[in-house]
């Protein structure tokens, strides 16, 4: 028997292994997307804490190494915790829900006055576009743009999406129960995983096999350095722009400028979205609000300018980085499939599972350059040879 038939067979064992090794952690990860998907409804106060546990955790790192125990350390940080979250709702959830009732109600009003606004400015546009078209002998008129039907449409269809997404949530979440478990269960998640994070952490290690330890710690580094750059990062974006447009905006004198702060606040976790939807919403509110003068709506411009400029040039380079490597587009991709695939608890586990995916993804492209068969060349150059 030739050497080459040797080498094929003893190369043989080797890749049928690592084929079946693919196939087990394939089908591990189909089992437990599987099991996501169906106790969606009782896993969102688990993953809740396990998030927070891990935002917590390099406080009660720093704590521990100046001198306090694990468990102190734990318990100190769940109180602050809870004492900041309960203050803020005692504070925020009042005003909010005065505001969202007046949104709600003052609705139907504001989109039918942002209509006839909209039809009256076609209109003369229009009216000085044909003007313009035969005094210069130009051609036929434009045709009139019904605006007034084009945003009596879309209201329409938001109005619908809104209202299907508000029972889905009722419908999935069993209501009282979810966030009476949420409040209660998740600061139990969040104090066990605080004091148990490094002993898991270390199991985790020991299950890896020696000889791929070291690759797996870097890539776990890489993973932990992208998830925690953009978590506790674009959360300070979230809170700062939040509390920027809401207190910019109500100072104004803007109509909801406070629930406006808040919307733009967390659907920050997008970068820009945030933004733009307080854009959005301020300067049609303004329009409606302070017509026919045009203070307000230059003023809201400049709080949303000032906010988009602080994100872009200042919070999100400083606090957030170049090195995370979350596209938008990725990001609101795996929002919307996560939540379309599991619900709320998917939304809460779509950016951290972004982010180890992209961080994955490129360990694989970083290897595949580094392979024979990307770097092997030409048939010709080896003939040459």
């Amino acid at each position: 028997m030739s050497n080459r038939e040797n080498g094929r067979r003893e190369g043989a064992g080797p890749r049928i292994s690592l084929e079946r090794q693919l196939l087990w952690w394939a089908a591990a990860l189909a089992v437990m997307a599987a099991l996501a998907h169906a106790l969606g409804a009782i896993l969102t106060p688990f993953v809740a804490g396990t998030v927070l546990g891990y935002l917590l955790n390099p406080v009660a790192d720093r704590l521990q190494a100046a001198g306090m125990s694990r468990l102190g350390a734990t318990l100190i940080l769940l109180v602050v915790f809870i004492f900041i979250v309960i203050s803020a709702a005692l504070l925020i959830t009042p005003v909010l829900s005065r505001q969202l009732e007046g949104f709600i109600a003052s609705l139907p009003g504001y989109v039918g006055t942002l209509q006839g606004l909209l039809s009256e400015w076609s209109e003369k546009l229009t009216a000085h576009y044909n003007e313009f078209l035969q005094k210069y002998e130009m051609g036929a008129s434009a045709p009139t743009i019904d605006l007034q039907k084009y945003v009596g449409d879309l209201v329409g269809d938001w109005s619908s999406l809104a209202a299907d997404f508000a029972r889905s949530l009722v419908s999935r979440s069993v209501a009282i129960i979810n966030v009476v478990s949420v409040i209660v269960v998740t600061p139990v998640v969040a104090f066990y995983m605080l004091l148990d994070w490094d002993s898991m952490l270390a199991i985790l290690d020991e299950m890896v096999p020696p000889r791929h330890r070291a690759e797996a710690r870097e890539l776990a580094r890489d993973i932990d350095k992208a998830m925690s750059g953009f978590l506790r990062g674009q959360s300070a974006v979230c809170m700062f722009l939040g509390s920027w447009y809401a207190l910019g905006l109500t100072l104004i004198g803007l109509n909801f400028g406070f629930l406006i702060g808040v919307i733009a606040g967390v659907l920050s976790l997008i970068p820009y979205v945030g933004s733009i939807t307080a854009f959005v919403l301020s300067i049609s509110i303004a329009l409606v609000q302070d017509w026919p003068g045009w203070r307000l709506p230059l003023e809201a411009i400049a709080v949303v300018g000032v906010g988009l400029f602080l994100d872009g040039n200042v919070l999100s380079p400083r606090l957030v980085g170049a090195s995370v490597g979350l596209h938008p587009v990725w990001l609101m991709f795996a929002l919307f499939a996560f939540g379309a695939l599991f619900g709320f608890v998917g939304m809460i586990v779509a950016v951290p599972v972004a982010a180890a995916a992209g961080v994955i993804l490129r360990f694989f492209a970083r290897r595949y350059r580094q392979s024979e068969f990307y770097l092997r060349p030409p048939q010709g150059m080896i003939e040459g040879r």
